[in-house]
């Protein structure tokens, strides 16, 4: 037998790392890296398989995709389709994967042992980690996947649900577009997620048998030497390799060759040379220049194009976007290499353009070929790449962790790559050594005869005349024009004696860190909560020196606490626009910063203005100075202001082309809040303001507030003040008495109340409906009650995405949960389909009703894996500072200052029993409750069947009808005689949506004309149901009732009887109707928390 090869037994890691590491190779080939982690609390496993879009067949694009959600529906030793989910769900656990060009990734976490976090005692009995099991059940997807006839359909059209998700999003769109744009000969051409009509009906017509397609799919192109496996836990790495070793022993080496597409490019001279002018969803305005590059996968020690994109994609003076910006040109820059498979990759520069930039694109164009004229004119600068080197050092060496299933997923992918084992952590992060010829080799793919571009606009040029073929963008396409050529050829020529004066390579970075000490103090126990170290009128300052991460690093959190911010949707507008001409004018000066590891954010929120400076800690307070100096001193130019309310107005209008389920929360936030404005509000102000409306609100903002401060990380107790009097003394605010400040409140549902609020979406190409069903439960601080509602969100989770996405496959989008609010929480539930959200609430009535009685059938043990499994979530170790940073600040601003809110949870979860579940389950939530208080919001799309019905006759409709169920047939290899069926439906009325009418025509067709037998009738028929329930409403024909399979427990019969909804028509009525909460107080006195020097 070959013996397991050691390939590696020390990796280069971060100095802080406490984890061992090993990378091994089993006899089958497959390498895995196994990483022990004494403190770990989650254990997680990542398999990467060398195979992605680019090996799906021409005429069938998806299969890698659609084969990736296969997986997932059972094995040989595991066959029931959710048993992996379900054992991951009850050990705290969760998975996920996706499908690339060049592989597709699997990974999944879960508790790291079977007892509850910081117990040794197990609840249930068991001995061994839950890393065993859920590697077992994982490791089987590439031994003996079923491919399950009876799951085909449905993930199938989970696919075709992804696809539809994504119509609507530029990001899509656009990547699609210029993939279709490209040499079709090489694999990038290829539409990569799929939908029905590639994956199910086309192939069907052929005679193709798909399930055997994805299953010679599978035995193609999965193979043991192509995987990499990452797996992390507690256990030795004995031990871990003995588990890998067993259970991935049965995986098939094949002795496949890595993919790669040498030789052959996306982008030849043929697409070379090219522009086009792409029309979004969203407003917005790019210009996106492509150059073919070199895949620099062996390239790993030197990373040329990290020069290139650092000096290209600079900010600071000298720079691209410095210049463009200067002129009105532009509002950002980015640069960088984009590895398309081995063997190719693209340079790409992207321009965020304003109204007087998509003018001049192509000066900017110009602009970019004279820096790159500077670049080659310039020997490659040996300081530059060591200041790019040296803070690449500094990241990895202070690196912190991150979440389990992050990590392993991200390693077994860098496992495909060609790098030294012992390099794994630490190969792409760091450049190991300057190689100028690399730099210049580099450079020459940079020419004005290599490159092609894409402007992106909906007002520009307006003559697109060609539509993409999946995603519908509309385009055109031409020639770069001969005048651009020359001119862009003259601009990669020029010399310094008539290049733009205000182009030059940038200046040494004054952020860099030298200081990088940690003063490292040994604790029993890391602190729970930051201490008050000044509380008087104007000032509440908290900090907590790190105790536990040990890196340069600190976050500062401040508050600047004021009600004028949020009191009117114009305030709220005006503030946002100071903020963002204050980050415009800070632009040049905070990216040396921000490349040197210290960030800043500026924002409006309800209670005033935020700023964060995070990072390392050495130069924090020079940069929080010039942030506040900037906000006290601004100079609101006309010129900028135009640009930047520009671009804030496209920004409100855009918003309601998002996806509808990031819409529809804000809906439910609105309603529930007495004072609160929308989208629509701010939109409607915005226009009406000029600079001078900034230049006077501004300093009456600054003028009063109240000063709340967070500094936690690598500072002492003086840093913390000293940063808290630099605040005070720059802003020189006077103090806002505590009785000016907002009470945080929401409304409550009255007790038996239920209301819908329906809400048209903007978008009029968004075929998706979206619904949240919320169920008020009371206020977030009853311990008990809250104990219940997350537990009851524990055990809904799996359950509801089996029954509402996989079994009943309402869409791709499915969320269960709690919802907490400022003070009141709920239970909720969020899905995004092309069906009603009349049909979605009636489906989630019955999953509600169905639960209630999984619940009451529950075993005791499988009651209490839940709560183990919640308590191990809710005790989860912090990973890093920022989490921690994170959490305090979230507890500070919240106004509870509930710091030890997860042990108070834990403590209450403990003592529930099934029964208490059960009895909160019939008030709360059960659908026959009189005591339940329901809001559901409806986001509407515009193609809704009434919409759409509007714009056709009764005959149009029937005649699509008759043509969608002709492709049908045919797909199924049945003879489609169009003249017979329309014999058939001559007396069905399509435009009332009976469905059981067209059932009965499809019947006597299928069985009369056709001659079909009756059990292949019936297989037609069940098989079509869902294809009609799906696509009678896209035909504008309202769905009146429609059978459907038994097995996905979709019945009208299994709908419970439900109070009548009340429609809120005025919202102002609605809210005036409602009483408020009490608002958020803190949870015990805060002189608690003191620790502040008594004043001489």
């Amino acid at each position: 037998m070959v013996p397991i090869e050691r390939l590696a037994d020390k990796l280069e890691a971060p100095a802080l790392d406490d984890r061992t590491y090993r990378v091994i190779r089993l006899p089958n080939r497959l390498e895995a890296l196994l990483v022990h982690d004494p403190d770990t609390d989650k254990a997680s496993a990542s398999v990467n398989v060398n195979v992605g879009s680019f090996s799906d067949a021409d005429d069938m694009p998806g299969m890698a995709h659609a084969v990736e959600h296969l997986l997932f529906m059972g094995t040989e030793k595991y066959p029931v389709e959710n048993a992996y989910n379900q054992y991951l769900t009850a050990h705290s656990g969760y998975s996920n994967a996706y499908t690339a060009s060049t592989e597709t990734n699997y990974f999944f976490e879960v508790a790291a042992s079977s007892g509850i976090t910081g117990s040794d005692a197990p609840t249930n009995g068991l001995t061994t980690s839950p890393l065993h099991g859920a590697l077992d059940r994982f490791a089987q997807f590439f031994i003996a996947p079923l491919f399950l006839s009876s799951t085909l359909d449905r993930e199938l059209k989970a696919v075709d649900s992804e696809n539809k998700k994504n119509l609507q999003s530029d990001n899509w769109r656009l990547s699609q577009l210029n993939k279709s744009l490209s040499n079709p000969k090489h694999p990038y051409h290829h539409f990569s997620t799929g939908n029905l009509q590639t994956l199910r009906d086309e192939p069907r017509k052929r005679g193709v048998e798909i399930r055997e397609e994805f299953i010679n799919f599978h035995d193609q192109h999965y193979s043991a030497n192509r995987m990499k496996l990452v797996v992390l836990g507690r256990e030795s790495l004995d031990e871990l390799e003995e588990l890998v070793a067993n259970l991935f022993a049965g995986v098939r080496n094949k002795d496949l060759p890595q993919n790669r597409w040498d030789g052959l490019q996306p982008f030849t001279e043929r697409e070379a040379l090219t522009q086009v002018f792409a029309k979004p969803v969203m407003d917005s305005r790019t210009l996106e220049i492509y150059f073919p590059y070199q895949d620099e996968e062996e390239l790993y020690e030197s990373q040329p194009s990290r020069y290139l994109s650092h000096l290209i994609g600079h900010e600071g003076p000298g720079s691209i976007l410095a210049y463009i910006k200067s002129k009105g040109w532009a509002n950002g820059l980015s640069a960088g290499a984009m590895p398309i498979c081995p063997g190719a990759a693209l340079f790409t520069i992207s321009v965020r353009l304003t109204e007087d930039g998509l003018k001049q694109y192509h000066e900017i164009v110009q602009v970019v070929f004279q820096y790159i004229s500077l670049m080659r004119e310039s020997e490659p600068q040996k300081w530059i790449v060591d200041e790019v080197k040296g803070m690449a050092e500094v990241d990895f060496r202070f690196k912190q962790k991150t979440p389990a299933s992050s990590f392993t997923s991200k390693l077994s992918s860098v496992m495909q790559k060609p790098l030294p084992r012992e390099w794994l952590l630490s190969g792409s992060r760091l450049i190991r050594k300057f190689d100028p010829e690399a730099i210049k080799k580099a450079l020459t793919y940079l020419r004005t005869d290599n490159f092609r571009m894409t402007i992106v606009s909906r007002d520009f040029p307006g003559d697109w005349d060609q539509k993409e073929k999946w995603y519908g963008t509309e385009y055109k396409s031409e020639p770069i024009p001969d005048s651009l050529r020359d001119a862009a050829e003259r601009a990669g020529q020029t010399t310094a004696k008539d290049r733009l004066a205000d182009l030059h390579l940038p200046h040494k970075n004054e952020f860099i860190p030298t200081k990088l000490s940690v003063e490292k103090k040994e604790v029993e126990e890391p602190a729970k909560a930051p201490k008050l170290i000044r509380n008087d009128e104007g000032v509440r300052t908290w900090w907590k020196k790190d105790d536990q991460f040990w890196v340069p690093k600190a976050n500062i959190y401040v508050t600047l606490r004021t009600p004028l911010v949020s009191a009117t949707p114009a305030n709220t507008v005006k503030t946002k626009l100071y903020c963002e001409l204050v980050k415009d004018a800070l632009v040049e000066y905070s990216y040396d910063a921000e490349i040197a590891g210290l960030d800043y954010g500026l924002g409006a929120f309800t209670q005033g203005l935020d700023i964060e400076v995070s990072g390392y800690n050495d130069k924090m307070s020079v940069l929080l100075e010039k942030v506040l100096i900037s906000m006290r001193d601004l100079e609101v130019k006309p010129d900028r202001f135009k640009i930047i309310k520009e671009r804030l107005l496209r920004g409100y209008r855009n918003w309601d082309f998002q996806q509808p389920f990031r819409q529809v929360g804000e809906f439910t936030r609105w309603l529930g809040t007495e004072n609160g404005w929308i989208n629509a509000e701010y939109l409607a102000e915005l226009p009406h303001l000029l600079p001078e409306d900034i230049s006077t609100f501004f300093p009456q903002l600054l003028r009063q507030m109240h000063i709340e401060i967070l500094a936690h990380g690598n500072l002492c107790k003086e840093d913390a003040l000293k940063l808290t009097d630099l605040t005070e003394s720059i802003i020189r605010p006077r103090a806002l008495p505590q009785s000016q400040w907002q009470v945080r409140r929401n409304l409550i549902l009255p007790e038996g109340s239920d209301h819908t609020y329906s809400r048209t979406l903007g978008d009029p190409a968004n075929v998706n409906h979206c619904i949240e069903y919320y169920l008020y439960v009371g206020s977030v601080t009853d311990h008990v009650l809250r104990a219940k509602l997350l537990l009851l969100a524990q055990m809904t989770d799996e359950p509801g995405f089996d029954q509402l996405r996989t079994k009943e496959q309402l869409g791709y989008i499915v969320f269960t949960g709690a919802r907490m609010a400022a003070t009141t929480m709920g239970y909720r539930v969020i899905i995004q389909s092309e069906r009603s959200p009349e049909y979605l609430e009636k489906r989630i009535n019955a999953f509600v009703a169905k639960f209630e009685a999984s619940l009451k059938d529950m075993s005791v043990d499988d009651f209490e894996s839940h709560k183990k499994s919640l308590i191990n979530k809710r005790l989860e170790k912090i990973k890093n500072l920022g989490q921690e940073s994170g959490r305090f600040w979230a507890h500070i601003t919240n106004e509870y200052f509930d710091f030890k809110q997860v042990e108070d949870d834990v403590a209450h979860l403990r003592p529930l029993t099934k029964d208490d579940l059960v009895t909160f389950f019939k008030q709360y939530i059960d659908p026959a409750s009189s005591a339940r208080a329901k809001l559901s919001v409806h986001m509407v799309a515009q193609l809704s069947p009434k919409a759409l019905g509007d714009t056709m006759d009764s005959a149009e409709q029937k005649k699509k009808v008759i043509t969608l169920l002709a492709t049908y047939f045919t797909s199924l290899g049945i003879d489609a005689d169009a003249m017979k069926l329309e014999k058939r439906f001559g007396d069905v009325d399509t435009a009332s949506g009976d469905a059981a009418s067209i059932i009965q025509a499809v019947k006597g067709y299928l069985k009369e004309d056709v001659k079909l037998d009756e059990a292949r009738v019936k297989d037609v028929v069940d098989q079509g149901q869902q294809l009609l329930s799906t696509a009678l409403p896209v035909l504008g024909t309202e769905v009146q009732r429609i059978a459907t399979d038994e097995k996905n427990g979709a019945e009208d019969n299994d709908v419970p009887t439900t109070k009548a909804t009340t429609f809120i028509g005025n919202v102002h009525e609605y809210k005036a109707g409602l009483q408020a909460s009490a608002g958020a107080r803190p949870v015990k006195d805060l002189s608690e928390f003191e620790d502040i020097e008594p004043k001489l």
